[in-house]
């Protein structure tokens, strides 16, 4: 038996140990709220003179779950919640009592929380305490949604069209909602039990509560939910939204001007009552943000967040197992091009999207099944010979398939085990890969201890090279309740282990153990609503050679943090790497790079958001303690925010990185050997690098219904070598005997890059899930060598570089299928009274929508 197998039966052992203890202990005297069903929808407008309020059962007696477990507000600040619903919605009236003088109210983004109080309704269709779908309203009057499960936590990134309105009063203010049954997955009910919860944020206080009361020492907090009865023969609706849109755009760039106008439409369609399809035809990413770029000087590849809201928006599923990296779909090219001396290529930077599809839900037994496929055009480069001026045009990327299944059963209402297979096919002589994972996610009936567990294997077939099947594998048990918490984890990649066509990472071959142990409070003690202290250990190895591998370093450290019951918060860090390391990638050719003994540590302080200006302050320090080394830097950040009023918010950054004496990949050079052949070695230099970054975002909110945006970044890095360069020994040493120098090995690795874009955009919410966004964008770019440069001296080079402007106008249209009947309807019982409604009342029956 090796290692892993038998940590695993062990591990095994210890989990059916602590389960077989107690049964579950979460309390199950829930409490009830029986629903009444109206003849009359209310009118969603905060005030609540309608009958159906009057008799209506009231939610109310919350208790606080942060910073104090178990406490009730005083009776002039209490919560009441009433609920009805139809055949068409469910409605949520709250009357919020307050002090109006103390309440706050920032406008906000959708599904920015900020400094706003906030009401919240969850529902659970299921009762299955794990696949939860939340509405949050703001004191402000602006929304937020999400779905949430015990392994993604809350999904912000998913959006629903539902109706909110918020009226401030002399004793709090008002909620009322709308949420049609479209946003809710659930089946056919005759008289179903939903798990239902209600939140409240007093965010002065940074205060929450709940109606059933939350134990947040242990389990997951579906597991607190309250249950809902009264709704009888409810049906779900058809559940298809249409989203039309269309962008102009005019792109300006060194003199040329080019314009496009683009049609599309996503689509939301109910296949059955749980599970749905979402289809973005001839999408159109051009409003998507820009991405931070950085001077990237290691051996792995540079990546960004997502910002397409296709691939961000209902993706819990697909996310299992870590197999899904969704800018791979899209992203440059893969094909490499083998030029002639004469040669030049232009490449473009990404491949066009044709259209994808997601299919998904969950049963009512808790069976998720997910399906995701996206196509993407052929691409090609035009290759120039640059003595002849003739051109060729070459496939960098053939005609994709990308293509994702998840298999996914909940169970006990804490635990889940998924099957994930990911495959991509290209056309042609091109690369296929194929990448399956077996997920667990298990706690104990008591939810006092978990374990987590992953197999992997993934398959590339090169095509005109042997296939190359790799496996990897994560186990992980922790304890995970009480004050005092701990864990152990293992992680294995094998050397042939591949998951970069459609998944991310950035390096295999590793063999990994780490243990982890934490102390925190969950009530207030002293002058502290919080804290946390943490210390790790990791024991680092390649997976290769011998059973434990090839020993590659070690690391050890402890994190502290805290809040004061003020709400500013702080917290310092160390990090020790004693004696040697091994780094077998930054070589690029698979020899080590040694260096030894490097200590960090740092801290930082953030000041309380509600107040009107704030700041965050963060410092850390690095230093290397090897023999002949000289290495020290930091990393220094600054973030003043200033609040103007409740309608704008300004926050500036400023990072600036500085290290001097670090050792690193500079460059390659082509040796010939005694039999001829031509090496390419690695050069290395000892450099000082120097980064500066400049940041501006403002946001102002004429109401929760239009917002104007400004972003800007300025990023400036520059790296200096000694003229000295080192080559590196097999024994993993530098030496400087082969007399390389910056003069002698070709071009010089010196460095100088800078960025500049701004990104102003407004956007008006004109109904609901119908948008008109204008955008306007500039970017600069520059890379040179002239690493003596100032920052000034800098910052007019880049100025002198051509300017991209891009200016572009989006529509998006919100059609509601329901509502289109609901106007067919109409014609038939009254065509007269049809032929009698004014534009605005067409506009609204058609789309289902209230006009703000």
């Amino acid at each position: 038996m090796n290692l892993r197998s038998a940590l695993l039966v062990i591990s095994i052992c210890i989990f059916n140990h602590v389960s077989a203890q107690d049964d579950i202990v979460i309390p199950e005297d829930k409490k009830s709220l029986n629903i009444s069903r109206t003849d009359k929808a209310p009118k969603i407008d905060g005030v609540l003179n309608e009958a159906i309020w009057e008799n209506a059962e009231i939610a109310t007696n919350f208790i606080s779950f942060r910073p104090e477990i178990g406490e009730k507000r005083a009776y002039e600040e209490r919560t009441e919640v009433k609920l009805a619903y139809d055949d068409q919605a469910i409605y949520v009236a709250a009357y919020l009592y307050d002090d109006p003088t103390k309440m706050m109210t920032q406008l906000v983004n959708r599904d920015n929380f900020g400094q706003t109080d906030f009401f919240a309704v969850v529902f659970n269709p299921n009762n299955d305490a794990q696949n939860d779908t939340q509405f949050f309203v703001f004191s402000s009057g602006q929304q937020a949604d999400a779905i949430a499960n015990p392994t993604i936590g809350e999904d912000f990134s998913w959006n629903a069209v539902w109706q909110s309105a918020v009226q401030i009063v002399d004793d709090g203010w008002i909620v009322e909602i709308k949420i049609p049954y479209r946003t809710l997955r659930f089946t056919d009910q005759q008289d179903p039990t939903w798990g239902l919860q209600f939140h409240r944020q007093f965010r002065r206080e940074r205060a929450q509560y709940t109606w059933n009361p939350i134990d947040p020492t242990k389990g997951n907090i579906g597991l607190y939910h309250g249950e809902l009865t009264g709704l009888k023969n409810i049906k779900p609706p058809v559940r298809l939204n249409l989203y039309p849109f269309s962008t102009g755009i005019v792109n300006s760039f060194d003199g040329d001007t080019e314009t496009d106008l683009t049609f599309g439409m996503d689509v939301k369609y109910g296949i059955t009552d749980n599970f749905t399809l979402d289809a973005t035809l001839v999408p159109d990413f051009s409003q998507a943000g820009f991405d931070n770029v950085v001077l990237n000087l290691g051996p792995f590849e540079q990546t960004f967040s997502e910002q397409r809201q296709f691939f961000t928006e209902g993706v819990e599923l697909f996310s299992k197992g870590n197999l899904f990296f969704s800018r791979r779909v899209g992203n440059r090219p893969s094909g490499t091009l083998d030029l002639d001396d004469n040669e030049e290529a232009n490449v473009p930077n990404e491949v066009k999207v044709l259209n994808a599809v997601k299919v998904s839900g969950r049963t009512k037994k808790g069976l998720g099944v997910g399906i995701f496929n996206a196509i993407t055009e052929t691409t090609e480069a035009t290759i120039t010979n640059t003595d002849t001026g003739e051109k060729r045009r070459e496939v960098v990327e053939p005609f994709t398939n990308y293509n994702i299944l998840v298999v996914d059963q909940q169970f006990n209402g804490n635990s889940s085990i998924s099957l994930i297979n990911t495959n991509v096919l290209r056309e042609g002589e091109f690369r296929d890969a194929n990448a399956t994972a077996l997920v667990a996610n298990i706690q104990n009936k008591r939810n006092t201890y978990v374990i987590n567990a992953e197999a992997k294997m993934s398959n590339v077939n090169y095509q005109v090279a042997d296939n190359e099947t790799g496996y990897s594998s994560f186990f992980y048990i922790g304890k995970s309740h009480g004050n005092l918490r701990y864990s152990f984890d293992h992680r294995f990649a094998d050397t042939k282990y591949n998951i970069n066509d459609l998944g991310l990472i950035f390096r295999n071959n590793f063999n990994n153990f780490g243990a982890d142990v934490w102390y925190q409070i969950f009530e207030p003690k002293g002058n502290l609503n919080s804290y946390r202290i943490n210390a790790w250990v990791n024991y680092r190895n390649l997976a290769e050679r011998g059973a434990l591998g090839t020993f590659t370093g070690i690391n050890f450290g402890g994190r502290y943090f805290a809040q004061t019951k003020n709400l500013n918060g702080y917290g310092f860090r160390f990090n020790i790497e004693p004696g040697k390391q091994y780094d077998y990638f930054e070589s690029r050719d698979g020899r080590p790079f040694i260096f030894e003994d490097i200590v960090s540590g740092g801290g930082f302080y953030s000041s309380n958001y509600n107040n009107k200006f704030a700041i965050d302050v963060e410092l850390n320090l690095f230093k290397i303690l090897e023999d002949g080394r000289d290495l020290f830097g930091y990393n220094f950040e600054f973030r003043p925010r200033f609040r103007f009023s409740d309608k704008l918010l300004a926050v500036y950054g400023l990072d600036l990185n500085m290290s001097n004496g670090s050792r690193g990949y500079a460059t390659n050079v082509d040796v010939q050997g005694p039999d001829d052949a031509v090496d390419n070695i690695p050069i290395f230099g000892e450099r000082n690098r120097l980064r500066l970054t400049n940041s501006l975002s403002a946001n102002y909110s004429f109401n929760p219904f239009n917002t104007l945006a400004l972003t800007f970044r300025h990023y400036w890095d520059t790296v200096d070598y000694d003229r000295e360069l080192f080559t590196l020994l097999d024994n993993g040493r530098l030496t400087t005997d082969s007399g390389y120098t910056i003069n002698n090995v070709g071009d010089s690795p010196n460095i100088n890059f800078s960025t500049w874009n701004i990104d102003l955009s407004y956007s008006w919410q004109f109904a609901p899930g119908s948008f008109l966004t204008a955008l306007y964008r500039n970017q600069l770019f520059n890379f040179d060598e002239r690493s003596e440069d100032n920052y000034s001296e800098s910052l007019n080079t880049l100025f002198d570089q051509p300017i991209q402007h891009t200016l572009s106008l989006r529509l998006q249209y919100f059609i509601d299928f329901n509502g289109i009947k609901n106007v067919f309807k109409k014609r038939d019982s009254s065509q007269s009274q049809l032929g009698n409604m004014n534009s605005e009342r067409d506009f609204n029956i058609f789309t289902n929508n209230t006009l703000p």
